[in-house]
């Protein structure tokens, strides 16, 4: 089916697009989230161009006086947004010009929609970062101060799934508040790449037109312009480092989710989700299921999807502009959204958990988590080589496994049998709580220790 070329880039063509292509070529249907950035981006632009006396004072009034009437008309949805006409930025300058007539003609001038729509995504995904570093925080917040509360909760450490060591519920959040911290610093540093404005490169080469990119660059707030125009307009570094650091966040929400799964069956039972973060069974009517914590365990497939996905769009392109270029946007805007929903759901989980200690104590009874403890005493103070200790340590555990008891339930005589020299004082160092309080390394789970890492994890990640 063909239909009538009146395309605002048609005046070389002498026929018309085909309807299934017009369909297959258009972006409106995802990219029209863009109108605020692309009216900012050609405001700042408009001034440029008057200041630099390319159109009159009077044109870039009513430019921008329409550009404002169509963001309200869009915000409003009283705005026909057009398949035809392509994009955001096309149905938008094609209404522009319907408001204002000539002047409107004059807005495209010394750019093009290569440079305009890389600003675009800038400005639409710098905003993105920071209100995703934003909730990071909040959630950073939420579990320092669960941290704070439960600094000398004693639960298990584990290896391999396996009861390690004893450890304290406050230092295994702070664990997360210390990754949280990473993903905060690696969005910092892709923000700053971003910040680069590709304004004024035009298709590729830059244009004649006397502009002022450096003046565009401040109004919109870009630490300043690029330095290559082909690079400007060929450039998606930083959505990929965004969406990779995106699927880095994913990966740290999936191990907390995974735990908080863990955590709250009915075989560990260490915790308990709300229910607002949880839903029911269609058939087993005593089922609480954590699924807040399941889909944010599953969305990390999703974000790395669309790293990928733009990776292969972008590896084989030669310089600059392909439309291929147009597949960045909507893995950019999913992993944005996706990312963005984990966050908020984790820490609304974190916020309201409520931890079972007496789940916790009687799963560590069973580990012999004090058994490094006792390898280090024999070490220390019975100068026994440590792989002597640790063989003597593993003869005390066997013991103890035949009379289905703890290590703490041992007593000095049964521990004779294989340590003859063992003092009394022995039986301290068998104790849970005595093993935590000794854990005073720097970083390590002592109570004191995880008081004095909330205070400085206050300072390091909760200031303005």
């Amino acid at each position: 089916m063909k239909k009538s070329n009146n395309k605002i880039w048609g005046g070389r063509f002498s026929s018309s697009t085909d309807q299934l292509m017009e369909e297959f070529n258009s972006s409106i249907q995802f990219d029209k989230i863009l109108y605020i950035e692309d009216i900012e981006g050609s405001i700042a632009h408009s001034e440029m161009l008057s200041k630099q006396k390319i159109i009159s004072k009077n044109e870039l009034e009513l430019i921008v006086s329409g550009l404002k009437q169509i963001e309200l008309e869009i915000s409003n949805s009283e705005f026909n947004f057009s398949l035809e006409l392509e994009d955001i930025h096309m149905n938008i300058e094609n209404r522009l010009i319907e408001i204002i007539g000539e002047a409107g003609k004059k807005l495209h001038t010394a750019r093009s929609r290569n440079d305009q729509v890389a600003t675009d995504i800038k400005l639409w995904l710098r905003k993105r970062i920071d209100q995703i570093e934003l909730n990071l925080k909040s959630l950073q917040r939420t579990l320092i101060e669960k941290s704070e509360i439960y600094y000398d909760l004693l639960m298990p450490g584990y290896t391999h799934l396996q009861v390690g060591q004893p450890v304290t519920f406050g230092h295994h959040l702070l664990a997360y508040v210390e990754m949280l911290g990473r993903d905060r610093d690696r969005l910092g540093d892709c923000r700053k790449r971003l910040n680069e404005l590709p304004l004024g490169s035009a298709a590729l080469a830059g244009t004649s037109y006397p502009i002022d990119r450096h003046f565009v660059a401040q109004k919109l707030n870009f630490s300043k312009p690029t330095e290559n125009s082909m690079d400007a307009v060929s450039d998606r570094d930083f959505a990929i480092e965004f969406m990779s650091v995106s699927s880095l966040i994913a990966i740290h929400l999936s191990r907390l989710a995974e735990e908080l799964v863990i955590w709250s069956s009915d075989s560990f039972n260490f915790v308990k989700l709300s229910e607002s973060y949880t839903t029911g069974s269609s058939i087993m009517p005593q089922k609480r299921n954590p699924d807040a914590a399941e889909l944010i365990r599953a969305k990390p497939g999703r974000i790395f999807g669309n790293l990928l996905n733009l990776m292969t769009v972008l590896k084989g392109l030669p310089m600059t502009y392909g439309k291929d270029m147009q597949e960045d946007k909507q893995p950019i805007f999913d992993t944005a959204k996706t990312i963005d929903s984990c966050i908020l759901n984790m820490e609304g989980m974190v916020k309201s958990l409520e931890p079972i200690p007496d789940k916790m104590m009687e799963a560590l009874q069973k580990g012999f988590p004090t058994a490094t403890d006792l390898a280090d005493y024999l070490v220390t103070e019975l100068k026994i080589p440590f792989r002597d200790a640790h063989h003597l340590t593993g003869q005390v555990v066997m013991l103890a496994e035949k009379k289905e008891s703890n290590l703490e339930n041992l007593t000095i005589e049964e521990i004779k049998t294989i340590i003859p020299n063992a003092e009394i004082t022995i039986l301290d160092i068998l104790k849970i709580e005595s093993s935590v309080s000794k854990r005073t390394s720097y970083g390590g789970t002592a109570p004191v220790n995880v008081l004095q890492a909330v205070k400085k994890a206050k300072e390091r990640f909760l200031k303005d």
